[in-house]
């Protein structure tokens, strides 16, 4: 089956208002053109080097998400470009988001990472520490940055009511971070490829597929 032909069955899935992210990371260029003339604009990479080598020789009507843990050090690669930061976990991270931001003369969507997986290897905010964050005002006087929601990663389990719990406890955070931000806070980023339909259940706005749609990943 072509890559169009799975993007076009994915998205016959998907209600009206939920984005599909094409996880391209570890696919080549050509691979990405494909999906690109079969009209998808959202590709995910987690590696700063490679998406900043692949926006430099596709087209520029692409939107590149972050979607990897980002170290502060690599934010200058892709703060000229990158379209949405999903994957911010730190004080320290946004912090330098808004740095670089600057320096573009841009500002940068991101999404608040928040760990609710029971994995402790999993990245992202513990929510006391978050709710703490926002309440001290810091980030509502960065300029640079916008917060458009949060995301967070299920736990690798194949208990469907272990997944359904985090997506239950994310949906709730978002819900109850909602009010604190602006009309533009209107994402809620939960699924992937093996778990996407749960997600669905669950309010999802923007869904994460990369082995549905490229097949294995090439290293």
């Amino acid at each position: 089956m072509s890559i169009a032909q799975r993007l076009d069955d994915i998205r016959r899935t998907l209600p009206a208002g939920v984005s599909l992210v094409a996880v391209s990371k570890f696919h080549p260029s050509e691979r990405i053109m494909e999906a690109y003339e079969a009209g998808q604009r959202l590709f995910g990479e987690s590696r700063p080097q490679e998406m900043a080598a692949k926006a430099a020789e596709l087209p520029r009507d692409i939107e590149w998400l972050m979607i990897g843990h980002l170290q502060t050090n690599k934010v200058k690669l892709i703060a000229p470009f990158v379209s949405m930061i999903t994957s911010v976990d730190s004080e320290r991270l946004i912090a330098e988001i808004e740095k670089q931001a600057e320096r573009c003369n841009r500002q940068i969507d991101i999404l608040l990472e928040v760990h609710v997986a029971s994995e402790e290897s999993k990245s992202g905010w513990d929510i006391d520490e978050l709710r703490s964050y926002l309440a001290s005002g810091v980030l509502a006087q960065m300029s640079h940055v916008r917060v458009r929601g949060v995301m967070t990663i299920a736990t690798n389990s194949d208990d469907e009511r272990v997944v359904r719990g985090d997506f239950e406890r994310i949906r709730h955070i978002y819900e109850e971070l909602k009010p604190g931000f602006d009309a533009n806070f209107d994402t809620l980023s939960i699924g992937m490829s093996d778990d996407y339909p749960i997600a669905l259940e669950y309010g999802t706005t923007m869904v994460r597929v990369g082995t549905a749609i490229f097949g294995a990943r090439e290293y």
